[in-house]
């Protein structure tokens, strides 16, 4: 018998992670969605929150080939996260606390019509943590150079070892992993309050030009909102934070994240062209 080649060694080796992996994967339909997710603790799952239907019932595919009803726990469109319930006796996988660095092997295993799938490509970027398009923070940014389809969004991603750092989901032009540290802090607010906390002064804003930069024009006033309480009325133009010049209505609302509720700011105006100051504590959201 000739001894094992190194490409299949290493091709066994792969085999050998997504068996030991596959088991904690399931497939998630909902309305006429299809994604992937994997169990994150006994009875809960993780997927990607843009793959799951706004509406409708949601059923697990198990790896037995049986089905089960699962329900909404809680689900953040700015990380892309979302937390189902599901009566399953499937073990959770354990999460690694750090990414392979850049140029590693990755092995993204999913499932695709209801059946297991696997991927294989390499971490193509690595980088600090970044704020997502919708005002989410994710704690670093890894990508990976590999193609998933659409049923594909929110399985595991592995390094070399057979250890998960995240979840790949499709990012405008490629794909993205949601890594440990932000599925932890996310689901377990989503477990415990089905909601991610965000910061609210309950103002309709417009970007307005001024002589000396930006301003935004106060539309509307939720009348049970903080910055009514602190005296900031329609036509009011907020002008900086915390002395700090505004740069942009986008950007004002990126400061308001899960950390903003319950701190106080001093929000600067111009009223009739005069300024004026008010301490504002930043409420939360209510939900929708």
């Amino acid at each position: 018998m000739t001894d094992p080649t190194p490409l299949s060694s290493l091709s066994s080796a792969l085999a050998d992670v997504v068996a030991r992996t596959a088991p904690s994967i399931v497939s998630v339909h909902s309305h006429r969605s299809r994604s992937t997710g994997f169990v994150w603790k006994p009875g809960l799952i993780v997927t990607a929150d843009e793959a799951l239907a706004d509406e409708g019932e949601v059923q697990i595919g198990l790896p037995d080939g049986s089905t089960a009803v699962a329900t909404i726990a809680g689900r953040d469109h700015t990380t892309d996260i979302a937390l189902l319930r599901a009566n399953t006796d499937i073990a959770p996988v354990k999460l690694a606390a750090t990414a392979p660095p850049l140029g590693s092997l990755s092995v993204v295993v999913t499932t695709d019509r209801d059946a297991p799938s696997a991927a294989l490509g390499m971490v193509s970027a690595s980088g600090k943590g970044w704020r997502s398009l919708r005002g989410g923070d994710i704690d670093a940014r890894i990508e990976l150079d590999l193609r998933l389809r659409d049923s594909q969004e929110g399985g595991l991603a592995l390094d070399a070892s057979g250890e998960a750092f995240g979840m790949a989901v499709l990012g405008p032009r490629r794909v993205l992993v949601i890594p440990t540290a932000t599925i932890e802090r996310v689901a377990a607010q989503l477990e415990t309050r089905g909601r991610i906390a965000r910061g609210y002064l309950g103002l309709g804003l417009q970007p307005v030009r001024l002589d000396d930069g930006v301003g935004a024009m106060v539309m509307n006033v939720d009348k049970a909102g903080p910055a009514a309480a602190a005296g900031i009325r329609q036509g009011d133009v907020i002008v900086a934070v915390n002395d700090q010049k505004l740069s942009g209505v986008r950007a004002l609302s990126r400061t308001l994240g899960p950390a903003s509720v319950g701190t106080v700011v001093d929000v600067a105006v111009r009223r009739g062209g005069e300024p004026a100051s008010f301490k504002v504590t930043i409420g939360e959201r209510p939900e929708a």
